[in-house]
């Protein structure tokens, strides 16, 4: 019945898995799902696909949240409406600063808040902070699957091409990697009382001293080595989410 479905996302109200990975494109929500048991597609509605299945016998929710804080803000919140608890974004990202290699994970300590959104909800003091038991999971998990792996603060920033404004304001001040939705997670699972957390595959350098686009060809997050980075970071992810719900079910 159409009023089972929550309004934007189109996904049931009840009836979810409560832990959840949630990643920006729809096509990589169908590559974690393909690594559960009993994987089962349900809904596709816009940017917002979900499945659910099973990982290690741990129910999962696995949903695509599409490009953007402003959208994306809208699955994570439905999803807490609909029970979901625990969340982890796993996205790509540019890396900040050196020593940080593509395919690399980056695991998010905190986020700055530049997404476009959570800034028109609550003050700009009102910090966006991974739940600590997340980032021990992530580090746990990646450390086991002996992924590459770094930790530090993210910038989740709402323009993705440079426009007339300087792209870089914070070069100086020690960020991981930039991305665009991991900030507006944060913050709802902050006002909700949800454990939440992030990890990232780095896909390309951002930060200006670090992009060879000579060498590189410039941004081009379709190699064999993000690719890489994507596969260990969907196991990294779920069997994080399987430790967070062993230590708070």
């Amino acid at each position: 019945m159409p009023h089972d479905l929550l309004p934007v996302t189109r996904i049931p109200r009840a009836g979810l898995p409560a832990h959840a990975i949630v990643v920006g494109d729809p096509a990589r929500a169908a590559l974690v799902a393909a690594l559960l048991d009993g994987a089962e597609e349900v809904s596709y509605h816009r940017e917002y696909r979900v499945f659910s299945g099973s990982w290690k016998g741990l129910p999962v929710t696995v949903a695509s949240h599409g490009v953007g804080a402003p959208g994306a803000i809208l699955l994570f919140q439905e999803l807490a409406d609909a029970g979901v608890h625990t969340f982890l974004r796993f996205g790509t990202a540019g890396a900040m600063k050196p020593g940080i290699g593509d395919g690399d994970l980056v695991i998010a300590e905190a986020a700055v808040r530049d997404d476009g959104v959570t800034h028109q909800l609550l003050p700009p003091e009102y910090p966006a902070v991974s739940s600590p038991e997340a980032v021990f999971a992530l580090q746990r998990a990646a450390r086991e699957a002996g992924a590459p792996h770094h930790r530090g603060i993210v910038w989740t920033r709402a323009a993705f091409q440079p426009g007339l404004l300087p792209l870089f304001p914070y070069g100086g001040a020690g960020l991981a990697a930039i991305e665009m939705e991991l900030s507006a997670l944060l913050v709802t699972a902050s006002l909700r009382g949800l454990v939440a957390g992030g990890v990232l595959v780095v896909d390309g350098a951002n930060a200006d001293e670090l992009v060879d686009a000579q060498g590189t060809g410039g941004y081009d997050p379709h190699r064999d080595v993000v690719a890489a980075g994507v596969e260990r970071g969907a196991v990294v992810s779920l069997e994080a989410l399987r430790l967070l719900a062993e230590q708070l079910p």
